[in-house]
């Protein structure tokens, strides 16, 4: 008797949760992790719980907008093509011509 094994068909494709692809998803459990952390530090401080609350909950709900808005805006790679394009320089200067004359 043959065992039936079901075809993997997402090799090679990117992570996907709800909508978010590749590296928003960490940038989203980033954000609610330090709403989290925001909330527990307000509570040690004795701060009002439902200050506390609110604080946590916008902190949260602008860390959800922020990345979906970034995965609809730059996709899957954009973001990462965005900041390798501001590090490269936009002029290079050389005010000696001895690293392209050859002395031998």
């Amino acid at each position: 008797m043959a065992a039936v094994y079901q075809v993997n068909r997402g090799i090679n494709k990117s992570m996907e949760f709800k909508g978010l692809k590749a590296q928003y998803i960490w940038y989203l459990a980033g954000g609610l992790v330090g709403s989290l952390l925001i909330y527990a530090i307000l509570y040690v401080s004795k701060v009002n719980n439902y200050i506390c609350m609110f604080v946590a909950f916008a902190c949260g709900g602008t860390s959800i907008g922020v990345a979906y808005r970034l995965s609809n805006k730059y996709g899957q790679y954009g973001l990462m093509k965005l900041r390798a394009r501001r590090a490269v320089p936009k002029v290079l200067k050389s005010y000696s011509r001895k690293v392209f004359v050859k002395t031998t």
